[in-house]
């Protein structure tokens, strides 16, 4: 599980509830169905206008995304397997590495390797790995383009909230008492929607920005392991291409090991 994003939603929460406790406002203000509405049901209409069905399905996906912790290789464990796939096609030749085919579960890695072990052009297999990872990367920018255009709707609809609430309010321009009550009412429209637009949609997005680069730097790696078998560099001419996507700290521990 990815602990930072409950870590991070917890701790809005919680500085927002226990702010209003400190600056005196009654948490009982937020019992406000209306503004609820026009937040959440507002911004998800705008979603469901800016994108397709299709789209909007893999919603609830990208949440869940947000607190998962990414399945990926650590990149020190590619480069070892780098390493020992270089050391046995040198050996026993580029096919031999058909039999590790099995122990690989990336499917972007298999297909790479596979292609490799077919005798495919280095061209070919370079274009194709390429258009595989803009693909992805589109499809990750599909997604984030989601959460950020939340985020932008969501504060925009809490001014829409905080104006209907105000106009309801001038109704009771005779009624001291009601009136206080609807002037703070109309204001939880605009609390909600900042609160959703900068500590939950925009967070997302963010989120899904970091966990993206990560995984494309992790294919920018494998293209780059699979390039170099096919050219038949040896273990040490990959080890040295493929330690400039390992940071320092890392690499550092790396060489302890091998000491």
């Amino acid at each position: 599980m990815e602990k930072s994003t409950a870590i991070g939603i917890v701790l809005g929460f919680v500085s927002v509830f226990v702010g209003m406790v400190l600056k005196g406002a009654p948490i009982t203000s937020l019992n406000n169905p209306a503004a609820f509405l026009i937040i959440i049901g507002g911004t998800f209409s705008c979603l469901f206008t800016g994108f397709t069905l299709e789209q909007m399905r893999n919603f609830p996906r990208l949440i869940k995304k947000t607190f998962q912790s990414p399945p990926r290789q650590e990149k020190a464990e590619l480069l070892k397997l780098f390493v020992e796939l270089s050391q046995i096609a040198r050996r026993e030749g580029i096919l031999a590495l058909e039999n590790k085919l099995s122990d690989i579960h990336d499917p972007f890695f298999k297909t790479g390797l596979g292609m490799v072990i077919d005798g495919m052009d280095p061209d070919f297999v370079s274009d194709v790995l390429d258009a595989e990872l803009q693909v992805m990367q589109e499809r990750h920018a599909e997604g984030m383009s989601m959460f950020t255009q939340a985020g932008t709707y969501a504060p925009t609809l809490g001014v829409l909230g905080a104006v209907v609430g105000l106009i309801a309010a001038l109704g009771n321009l005779k009624d001291i008492d009601k009136l206080g009550h609807s002037i703070a009412a109309a204001f939880i429209a605009t609390l909600l929607g900042i609160f959703t637009g900068y500590v939950i949609w925009l967070p997302f997005a963010n989120k899904l920005k970091i966990l993206s680069g990560q995984e494309i730097a992790q294919k920018r790696m494998i293209i780059e392991g699979i390039l170099s078998l096919q050219a038949g560099d040896s273990p040490t001419a990959i080890e040295a291409k493929l330690m400039v996507f390992i940071p320092q700290t890392e690499r550092d521990a790396l060489k302890k090991e091998g000491e």
